[in-house]
Formats: C-alpha cells, structure tokens, sequence
C-alpha cells in the first residue's frame, strides 16, 4: 500500500496533519539533514501503527518534502483509526 506525504521538518513534535491535494500532511521533529527527517517519518509511522521500522519503506522523495512511503496492506485498518481519533 502506498501513501503519498507532504513533509513539514523541524516541527516541535512529530504529527499527523490534514490531507490536502491528495497528500497527508505530517510534522516531523526531525531537521531535512543526513536523512535525520527521513528516519524520524519512518520512526513516526512504526510507532502510530504498531509496526517494525523495516516495514515502512520510503518508496520516493528522499530528498524532497514529498514523499511515498510503502506500507504492508495490513497496515489499512490501523491507518483508517488513526483518522478516526
């Protein structure tokens, strides 16, 4: 399963955002250096869905704000709650 994300680095904390022009907006407490952003939205997605860091895959955009992270399919239902709350 693919989601299509809008970085915003250097954020306080790492949060969802809202979805605009097809992608999620995500905050992350992370600077856009070395990578550190990258690993944080890879950090942050393990954590909010209950999965192995290994299972989130940057798919494109390792150096730009937009991003394509593969996630399992059995991800869907913990990733719907989340919009739920």
């Amino acid at each position: 399963m693919l989601i299509d994300i809008k970085v915003v680095p250097g954020a306080s904390k790492s949060a969802l955002g809202e979805i605009k022009e097809g992608r999620l907006k995500v905050r992350i407490a992370a600077a856009p250096e070395d990578g550190k952003a990258n690993e944080e939205l890879r950090s942050f997605f393990s954590k909010a869905l209950g999965l192995p860091k290994k299972e989130i895959v940057l798919e494109t955009g390792e150096k730009s704000r937009l991003k394509t992270l593969r996630l399992p399919i059995s991800a869907k239902e913990k990733i719907e709650n989340l919009f739920q709350k």
